[in-house]
């Protein structure tokens, strides 16, 4: 029973000798797993690739190698300057379809507007060689009864001679009462006629006209071949009147 005894002895102390050397090392075991562990986790952090941002995804050509992209930029200019060069071909050897007129606006070009045409001129009597002439105021002698009007009194200014004929310039002093024989309807032919007032008034009546009362200021245009009749004037009325050509005929109109 001791040498048993003694053998259990031995084998107890065989196994704890056994035992403490494989307590020892547990502590290192489980360093060097952690450190394993933490070894494998690190590179995976550190490798870990960011995600580019969405407008270079966008911009980035999918599966387009950088030699066909420099490639396809350096062939665009090409390919633009051929493309224009057959527009300009085509150009030249079709002409360039215009978009015909409609039938109305055709018409309007053909038919422009009608001028108004000037009016014909009236003054036919050929210039003629003239002179100075001064005429001065030398009071009632200078008027005399050798006018064309019978109801009248005229004082020649000397126009007609002075102008050889083309113009007459005369003052008028009526002579009253007016009478039915003053007021007969009458045209004269000449190419200009111009009558101011002097003193007094005077009533005439034109046709296309109507009745007209003229006072002392007022002057009036009388168109050739115009119909006229002397109404009434006062028994001071005086007129300057210009006619030409200086020889006229007067015609009655009634």
């Amino acid at each position: 029973m001791a040498r048993a005894a003694s053998k259990g002895k031995a084998a107890g102390k065989k196994a704890a000798a056994r035992k403490a050397p494989a307590q020892k090392a547990a502590p290192k075991k489980a360093a060097m797993k952690k450190a394993a562990m933490k070894k494998a986790a690190a590179p995976k952090t550190a490798t870990r690739k960011t995600p580019p941002p969405k407008a270079a995804m966008k911009a980035a050509p999918r599966g387009r190698p950088a030699a066909k992209k420099a490639a396809a930029v350096k062939a665009a200019p090409k390919k633009t300057a051929v493309k224009k060069a057959a527009v300009r071909r085509a150009a030249a050897v079709a002409p360039a379809k215009r978009k015909a007129p409609s039938p109305r606006r055709a018409t309007i070009a053909r038919t422009p507007r009608p001028r108004k045409a000037a009016p014909p001129r009236q003054l036919v009597t050929a210039p003629r060689a003239q002179t100075f002439s001064v005429s001065h105021a030398a009071g009632d002698a200078d008027f005399a009864a050798d006018g064309l009007r019978a109801y009248a009194l005229y004082r020649d200014l000397g126009i007609a001679d002075a102008s050889g004929g083309l113009c007459q310039a005369h003052v008028i002093r009526l002579l009253s009462p007016c009478t039915d024989e003053v007021r007969q309807r009458h045209i004269h032919e000449t190419e200009l006629q111009l009558i101011y007032v002097l003193k007094g008034w005077i009533k005439n009546e034109f046709e296309g006209h109507g009745v007209q009362m003229m006072s002392a200021g007022s002057c009036w245009l009388q168109p050739p071949g115009i119909k006229h009749t002397v109404l009434d004037y006062s028994a001071d009325c005086e007129m300057l009147e210009i006619i030409v050509p200086a020889n006229f005929k007067t015609v009655d109109a009634a």
